[in-house]
């Protein structure tokens, strides 16, 4: 599925690394950074998670919810966060349903070999539980300096038209 800025925000429950059950509805009224990962405790995947959680204040500051969903289970998004002390909730998506219906679960070519697979990307969400932006392609190392300037720019502009 292709997910594009201004439509509303398909609705996924999965579940937390505590086992918790997460909905994308209870944040409606707040920011949301939706990011998508291939695997727990890879190279790239630790290096876009610390670099979140090395930013974290600033995304708490501004009140903003941050879900990273990997179809990785429960207890693996448990050690990953707690061996990293990741501050923000990971959802488990061993079902791949929402990495699919947010098109994070597409065709990749890796050494020539196609196959299918998580392609790191992020949506912003704004509180009315409307796609603000669609990044279809994450830099793992920048990306979250990128999201907090763009969301910055994004919550003042809903500011000015409210």
């Amino acid at each position: 599925m292709n997910i594009e800025v201004g439509q509303k925000a398909p609705q996924i429950t999965l579940q937390d690394q505590t086992g918790t059950k997460h909905s994308l509805s209870q944040y409606k009224g707040s920011w949301v950074v939706v990011y998508f990962y291939p695997k727990d405790d890879t190279p790239g995947c630790t290096i876009q998670a610390c670099d979140i959680r090395d930013g974290w204040q600033a995304f708490k500051d501004k009140k903003i919810v941050v879900l990273g969903i990997s179809p990785d289970t429960v207890e693996s998004h448990q050690k990953f966060a707690q061996k990293h002390s990741l501050p923000f909730i990971l959802l488990a998506d061993p079902e791949k349903e929402a990495l699919k219906v947010y098109g994070a679960w597409r065709e990749k070519v890796l050494f020539g070999k196609t196959f299918l697979g998580v392609v790191r990307s992020t949506v912003l969400i704004n509180p009315k539980g409307v796609i603000a932006k669609v990044y279809k392609r994450a830099h793992a190392k920048t990306h979250a300096k990128k999201v907090l300037k763009d969301l910055e720019r994004l919550m003042l502009a809903d500011s000015l038209t409210t």
